[in-house]
């Protein structure tokens, strides 16, 4: 059967198992979107409004579903608005693809129209960036290309298509499906080191992180840590990878660090570290452990060679999957319960946050979140001090997700939503938004309204850019300057794309105003009046937990 090289590639996506895409058209790529044409229930793309919340879209699809996020976007000016989601998703470790147009292979080389050297632009960005030169090549390209963004550390891979390459015709047949690629298994001796170092200690903790768990291996991993009382804290924006309703989780190693975590992992004598990359946030910028001898025992574990001694030189490196390596423990014994039991009581004080200096108190506002949304729940946030409230407050149990950018991207809540209601229409998603960040992308609205994606999006609006005011009062105090903000009447904008909206004055008002957004079928923005002085350096995070822990004492 001769096709074109657009039809060759929509056909190898969706014979590897792709069912949503996300992008903005380009006359570079038309041939694939023609493909697209007749594909609609079992290859969908979803319209965006730029590229940057495309690119979004599919990191966090990819970090939810655990399958390649598909995004498609034209050369030039499109790929580079891209850059933000393929950036997010690296340091995610979330599958991707990303197809960019190109210029023609006559052209190239040339400073073309639009045109780009994606190898270069991307090549420290991705785990692999590819030109298909060769329409006969696609099979054998998207198929390296899917494996490689779903195994080791997964993450992105960037594809670019040439235009004259993708109107060509050929015989070449679609790549069948995926190939089944095992996940590494630890070796039998890895294990008992393991154990054997874990048993010695006498202040464990297991760390733990990445998007790549699977629902056995979760359950694996917590029953392990609970026959053995072994506390567990979860890295930078991953404390949904482990119920926190259990006895033995004690928090999250991410920003704005809680003082006990930091005192966990500083008292610890063995760390095990499952699927965790030590980045900045989870290290607190690189000072909980000694650099590159930890005075703790390191038992790091991760599919990828390369995160294995990257940074941490460890007591044992096991080069397995975090599912593999948690289905081979058995239950150890060991006196840490007084141990683990203070750990979990000092977790268990910090979610209780005191009245917040606010006309809305986003501490109430999460607990009534908390009280009514469903176990299945998934919350996304972008990046700003607002996301402390989910990120810190919120208690995430074994069928609730977070999606939230490890790169600390502004902009990435809304799309991520949009993108958990494309996947999963019957669960409630719900995104917190700093009004800065909300603007990053809110034309996206446009995008879930078309696409039938019904988010509930939660505006915390204090008129500043409230992260940089707190860093720019502690460091240039009394001299604000670029942080302040003028916004749009938040509610009517989202009336204008459909949406159900609401400004929310005061705390009071917020249960029924979040009852009438769980009622709306096209969506709900609802427009938080957030104080300024909240959760600024007069009351910071760490301040507040610490009140907690001495009125705890008292």
């Amino acid at each position: 059967m001769t096709r074109n090289g657009g039809q060759l590639l929509v056909e190898c996506l969706m014979n590897l198992g792709a069912s949503k895409s996300f992008g903005v058209p380009g006359e570079s790529y038309l041939a694939v979107l023609d493909a697209l044409h007749d594909t609609e229930g079992k290859l969908d793309f979803v319209l965006c409004r730029n590229e940057g919340g495309a690119a979004f879209m599919a990191a966090a699809y990819g970090k939810l579903t655990g399958s390649p996020g598909i995004c498609m976007v034209t050369r030039g000016p499109g790929a580079t608005n891209a850059s933000i989601g393929i950036h997010t998703a690296m340091q995610d470790s979330a599958p991707m693809l990303v197809f960019v147009g190109q210029v023609g292979t006559d052209m190239k080389g040339r400073e073309a129209f639009q045109e780009l050297d994606y190898r270069a632009v991307f090549g420290s960005m991705a785990k692999w960036a590819v030109e298909i030169d060769e329409v006969s090549r696609i099979p054998e390209i998207i198929s390296r290309a899917w494996t490689m963004a779903v195994s080791g550390r997964p993450g992105p891979v960037v594809i670019a298509l040439p235009e004259d390459m993708l109107t060509s015709l050929t015989e070449t047949a679609p790549i069948s499906g995926p190939a089944d690629i095992a996940e590494p298994a630890p070796s039998q001796r890895a294990t008992d080191v393991t154990l054997a170092l874990l048993s010695e200690a006498a202040r464990p903790v297991i760390l733990l992180g990445g998007c790549n768990w699977s629902a056995s291996g979760r359950a694996a991993m917590q029953a392990f840590a609970e026959a053995s009382d072994i506390p567990v804290l979860a890295a930078f924006r991953y404390q949904d990878q482990f119920d926190n309703f259990s006895g033995v989780y004690a928090g999250e190693a991410g920003v704005g660090m809680p003082p006990h975590v930091k005192r966990i992992i500083g008292a610890a004598d063995v760390v095990l570290a499952v699927n965790v990359r030590f980045g900045e946030m989870t290290t607190d910028g690189y000072t909980l452990f000694d650099v590159p001898e930890a005075k703790q025992k390191i038992v790091h574990v991760h599919a990828s060679s390369d995160e294995i001694g990257k940074i941490y030189r460890p007591e044992l490196g096991i080069i397995a999957g975090p599912n593999a390596f948690s289905a081979v423990l058995e239950p150890i014994d060991g006196d840490w319960a007084e141990w683990r039991e203070a750990c979990r009581a000092d977790f268990e004080i910090s979610l209780k946050a005191p009245e917040q200096p606010s006309p809305v108190d986003m501490a109430r506002v999460t607990e009534h979140l908390r009280a009514v949304l469903p176990d299945d729940a998934i919350l996304t946030n972008g990046a700003g001090n607002f996301a402390v409230w989910p990120n810190k407050f919120y208690l995430f149990g074994p069928n609730a997700k977070l999606l939230a950018p490890q790169s600390g991207a502004m902009g990435y809540g809304l799309p991520a939503a949009i993108a958990a209601k494309v996947a999963h229409p019957e669960r409630r998603v719900v995104c917190f938004a700093g009004d800065g960040d909300f603007q990053m992308n809110c034309q996206e609205l446009a995008t879930a309204a078309q696409a039938g994606a019904a988010p509930i999006v939660l505006i915390v609006n204090n008129g500043i850019y409230g992260t940089i005011r707190a860093h720019q009062e502690r460091h240039y105090p009394a001299r604000v300057s670029g942080t302040d903000m003028i916004s749009p009447d938040f509610a009517a904008l989202a009336r204008a794309y459909g949406f159900h909206g609401e400004r929310v004055e005061k705390t009071a008002d917020f249960a029924a105003a979040f009852e009438r957004a769980l009622a709306s079928d096209t969506g709900a923005v609802l427009d938080l009046n957030v104080s300024p002085e909240a959760l600024t350096p007069r009351v910071t995070l760490s301040q507040m937990r610490e009140a907690a822990l001495k009125a705890k004492a008292d």
